[in-house]
């Protein structure tokens, strides 16, 4: 699929980049990259074809993503102020039903909607020097892009209630000691170690990281026993796979597994 707002490079084989492509905007979230981003994650959950992993990042070296294009939405009514987000909303849950690993690669400030992208995807990667906050309520409004749910589960409530309540930016280094981020790379080196990473996860077993995708991201709703037998369900799934024979098969020859996700 072409999309006007997001550059898509597929020449990787089974690694799909995707960059939020507003660059003279900061890439900021405007109506047109809300439906791009909505149909894409669409595409993809109805046919991943051979997409064993995605990369997510901005466009340029200003911003990640600035978050919504408040300049489109100014004296907007409410009925045309809902209806553009209903397609956001229909992005993130499309986005929250991707069965592939999404790995975002912050490389520059990621603030409202872009934190909430970064929060949504699987984990992330972010450039020295990145920063990050969630200033909806210094504007009367608040988080709409599942950003009151997903950063209590990265962070914990306490510390996501301050991140909301203050509005405040916090850096790099607090990102990855609150455990919002995983990595902090040099900026030339931010879209190498996401590849390498995407390359590790994409010559894994497709059909079983899709199950342990689905399982962990069950675990948050679920008690301890419930989430096992929800894991027991993804397991036994994968038992009568090619795939599961072809690892098992690999490992006893000690050769590289060719996995075909059959």
């Amino acid at each position: 699929m072409k999309f006007k707002t997001l550059e898509i490079d597929d020449s990787r084989k089974n690694i799909v980049t995707v960059t939020l492509n507003r660059p003279e905007f900061r890439n900021a979230i405007n109506s047109e990259m809300m439906r791009d981003l909505r149909d894409l994650w669409q595409e993809i959950y109805v046919n991943p074809k051979a997409i064993r992993c995605i990369i997510l990042t901005g466009k340029g070296d200003k911003a990640f993503c600035a978050g919504a294009d408040l300049k489109e939405r100014n004296d907007i009514d409410v009925e045309t102020w809902q209806s553009q987000h209903a397609v956001l909303e229909q992005a993130m849950l499309a986005m929250l039903s991707c069965p592939v690993p999404i790995i975002a690669a912050v490389n520059g400030p990621a603030f409202g909607g872009g934190l909430e992208l970064v929060l949504a995807s699987d984990f992330a990667y972010a450039a020295t020097g990145a920063t990050f906050a969630l200033p909806e309520t210094k504007l009367g409004i608040m988080p709409g892009a599942m950003g009151t749910q997903n950063l209590p589960r990265a962070c914990g409530a306490r510390r996501a209630k301050e991140i909301c309540f203050t509005g405040a930016a916090f850096s790099a280094e607090e990102a990855l000691a609150w455990g919002i981020i995983n990595k902090i790379c040099a900026p030339g080196e931010l879209l190498p170690e996401a590849l390498s990473t995407a390359e590790k996860i994409a010559g894994n077993a497709p059909l079983a990281i899709r199950q342990v995708k689905t399982a962990i991201n069950a675990s948050e709703q679920m008690d301890l026993t419930a989430g096992y037998m929800y894991e027991l369900e993804a397991y036994n799934r994968l038992l009568p796979t090619q795939d599961r024979l072809e690892g098992i098969n690999a490992f006893n020859e000690k050769r590289r597994a060719e996995f075909k996700e059959k």
